[in-house]
């Protein structure tokens, strides 16, 4: 008679073999998520690059041959993280920063020669920016317009011709005075991009598919007869149900490592220092919905029913529960309702884990409460389990 676990894993098996062959199904686990990691990403955070690597677009009119200060305030605004563009006429006012360099209107031809015979020049700079956005780009420009004023007095300083050269070797002189800068805490902006889009989506896609194609191959089982077939044979109902679970316990574990691998390498998503937490937390969610799956099953009748049930649930718990949007974006009692979700808790120690850096025993409550209700669920999946 084979023994309780041999039956078990002999099911998982089977089932996980079985997964692996159904079309609808390989296309949710590995296909769709990556459409939607692209897409989602890509309209809330451009690439989910941090804002200090971010480059934003700075249009840029006038001064074309305007010399070796012109040069080196195009140097300067690069640094400043500016992607520095020269639009036609007509496309100007399509950009949302915009930079005039004014054209010498004294005996001097070029923008160079004026500012060093003392002329007077103002450079405007336009934006379409909120207030703390344009704010934040006027002092980058400001700052790079200072920055080769300053240089260009220690050029005529020293009495040399202002060019590459002159200004290059001011660069690579040793500063007097630095200043260092670094965070006084953990990170704690709303996530954006793809450091919210991999997870999130990672999150809500696991639970739809188990709770799907996971949930229905039972309840097709159970009608055409197949798990009646296991009734006389010497594997106990327990055997049963572990292997089943086990099965979809494996198929998310294996949507969920493919998507991290995605997201690191296809999407540069950074899972923090705490890995072996955020794996941990990860396993416990898939024990968790592999559970639902296996409730799910025994309760609905009919693979319609099933599927409605699968896919309203993982719609509504992925909203409310931070896998659509950061839910720190939210008022304040959408934050509170999230953490009534399996689905907020497993957010919620993600974000601490991968975008705010905190220590891993900062998702250990989360993780205990999706590892307690997977048992607590599964149990229950146990008592209404029937073959018929």
């Amino acid at each position: 008679i084979p023994s309780f676990f041999t039956s078990a894993w002999f099911l998982a098996r089977k089932d996980v073999a079985h997964f692996m062959r159904i079309r609808e199904t390989l296309l949710w686990v590995f296909v769709m998520p990556i459409l939607y990691f692209y897409f989602i990403g890509t309209v809330t955070g451009g690439f989910g690059s941090p804002s200090g690597e971010r480059r934003d677009t700075l249009a840029v009119r006038g001064g074309e041959s305007g010399g070796p200060v012109i040069d080196e305030l195009l140097k300067r605004l690069a640094d400043e993280k500016f992607n520095i563009v020269r639009p036609t006429p007509e496309h100007w006012m399509t950009f949302d920063r915009r930079l005039t360099i004014p054209a010498p209107t004294g005996a001097h031809a070029r923008f160079t020669e004026a500012v060093l015979a003392g002329e007077y020049q103002a450079l405007a700079f336009d934006h379409k920016n909120d207030a703390t956005s344009g704010n934040y780009d006027q002092v980058r420009v400001a700052r790079a317009v200072y920055e080769v004023v300053a240089d260009l007095a220690i050029v005529k300083m020293n009495g040399e011709a202002p060019g590459p050269e002159a200004f290059a070797k001011i660069r690579a002189m040793p500063h007097a005075l630095t200043l260092t800068v670094k965070s006084a805490g953990s990170r704690r902006e709303p996530p954006s991009g793809y450091s919210q889009a991999v997870p999130g989506n990672m999150v809500m896609f696991t639970m739809l598919v188990l709770l799907t194609s996971g949930a229905i191959t039972m309840v097709v089982e159970r009608r055409e007869g197949r798990l009646r077939r296991l009734a006389p044979a010497p594997i106990s109902p327990g055997a049963v149900v572990l292997g089943k679970w086990t099965a979809r316990m494996i198929l998310g574990m294996i949507q969920l490592g493919f998507a991290m691998v995605v997201g690191r390498v296809i999407f540069g998503v950074d899972w923090g220092r705490a890995l072996p937490m955020v794996v941990l937390v990860l396993a416990a969610w898939a024990a968790l919905t592999a559970s639902l799956a296996l409730l799910l099953s025994s309760l609905a009748r009919t693979e319609a029913q099933t599927a409605g049930a699968g896919i309203l649930s993982s719609m509504l718990f992925g909203a409310l529960g931070g896998c659509w949007w950061p839910i720190e974006i939210t008022p304040a009692w959408m934050q509170t309702l999230s953490l009534a979700f399996p689905t907020g808790w497993t957010m919620t120690a993600l974000h601490k884990l991968v975008n705010f850096g905190d220590p891993a025993a900062s998702a250990v409550p989360y993780a205990a409460a999706l590892a307690a209700t997977a048992a607590v669920v599964l149990w229950s999946a146990s008592r209404v389990f029937r073959y018929t």
